[in-house]
């Protein structure tokens, strides 16, 4: 290695001085920066081992060119005064072609980043620190992974075999018997299940409940009366074309319309009681069967005694509590228009108590032979615990050639 002076006290190129930097071949300055070290190559050395100058600096000091010769001997340099000495890392031969001046980086990046395989150390004790390095992720199979879990202190929930444990309370992954636990206490207990069935049961039976009274008081008031106005329709259309005739009708089969003028009902009369067949489709029905068969209203004799509901399904029966003595209800057949007179009523009685519907109803007041009506339903509303019966007396006969009585005529 070289010494050479520092670059202020001397010009290479002015001064003789055999202690002056040596050049390269080419006379130009050394590219890691300032005048540095010379590039030797082979034909820099004389036989005799001593270092040769190129010739263009020869030149430019002024001394003869020596012809053939490529470059000129010099003296070995002197060592320097000892003082700011430094070296100068020797670098790699500039290229046989090319500027003569290398440029310099018009941007220079500062190098701030450590280099790569640095390694840090403890300033304190400039020790060298072991540096940690992260494990490496588990190759292969779903097996694989976890036992790598499980080897971190945490299981992987099933279903997602990479997913992290849930962390506790302290912020470290729970164990299995934590998870567990965790798990149980999220569970519900056997009250709190049985609490929720029994509120959804009642939420439902409440549901159903509401239906079926929606059900009940709406809908089959809207279907009665659909039906019992097209059994109206029906009948009134035999009597036109004669299609029925004067005698024993089959149970079920409308014969006679009914008008209660006060309470604005015309409801056509049907033989038997059957619930299903009569009553719930919104008509009146004839005790005409069985030992509580009673009289026709065209009979000269007897009682006249009809069932309907006072409440659902058309409830034809349900204010006739509103009927007065005086009030008419009229009978409308094929042959003629009868007419009665409410005389007496029977606020509540046992549905046994069927002497109501004698030729002589008992409880009516009337004594002696006679063409009478009786009016049954229940009581109270929405119930069918007690009988209701309203008694008539028939007051007016017409048949119907003589058109229309008075009380419809309006």
């Amino acid at each position: 290695m070289t010494a050479v002076r520092p670059e202020h006290e001397f010009d290479p190129l002015t001064d003789p001085s055999p202690s002056s930097r040596l050049r390269s071949s080419r006379g130009g300055p050394n590219p890691a920066g300032g005048h540095g070290s010379p590039w030797f190559r082979a034909d820099n050395i004389a036989q005799d081992g001593a270092p040769y100058e190129v010739q263009g600096q020869a030149q430019a000091q002024g001394q003869a060119q020596v012809p053939g010769d490529a470059y000129a001997r010099v003296a070995e340099a002197a060592p320097a005064p000892a003082q700011e000495w430094y070296a100068e890392p020797a670098v790699d031969p500039m290229p046989a072609s090319g500027p003569p001046f290398p440029e310099p980086d018009p941007d220079p990046v500062p190098l701030t980043e450590p280099e790569p395989d640095a390694v840090p150390y403890d300033d304190s004790t400039m020790a060298l620190k072991r540096i940690a390095e992260p494990p490496a992720p588990p190759t292969g199979g779903r097996a694989e992974r976890r036992r790598a879990a499980k080897a971190r202190g945490h299981r992987a929930p099933s279903g997602s075999a990479s997913a992290p444990a849930e962390p506790g309370a302290s912020g470290r992954p729970r164990t299995r018997a934590e998870a567990r636990r965790a798990a149980k206490a999220r569970k519900d207990s056997p009250a709190v299940v049985a609490s929720r069935i029994v509120g959804e049961l009642f939420i439902t039976l409440g549901v159903v409940m509401l239906l079926f009274v929606t059900y009940q008081l709406w809908w089959t008031n809207i279907r009665a009366h659909q039906q019992a106005g097209s059994e109206a329709k029906k009948i009134t259309h035999d009597w036109a074309s004669g299609k029925q005739a004067p005698g024993a009708f089959e149970p079920g089969k409308g014969f006679a319309i009914m008008h209660i003028p006060k309470l604005d009902v015309v409801v056509p009369v049907a033989e038997g009681t059957s619930k299903h067949k009569v009553l719930d489709k919104g008509m009146v029905g004839h005790y005409g069967q069985g030992s509580l068969k009673t009289a026709m209203p065209g009979d000269k004799s007897g009682n006249f005694a009809v069932a309907g509901h006072r409440n659902t399904h058309g409830e034809p029966f349900r204010y006739i509590n509103r009927l007065k003595p005086g009030d008419l209800v009229i009978v409308e057949t094929q042959q003629a228009y009868y007419t009665y007179a409410i005389t007496g009523m029977l606020p509540s009685t046992s549905p046994k108590n069927v002497s109501v519907l004698k030729p002589i109803p008992v409880g009516s007041g009337f004594t002696r032979p006679g063409r009478y009506l009786t009016l049954t339903t229940c009581t109270p509303e929405f119930t069918s615990t007690y009988r209701m019966i309203v008694w008539g007396k028939m007051v007016d006969e017409r048949p119907r050639s003589k058109g229309v009585p008075d009380a419809l005529a309006g």
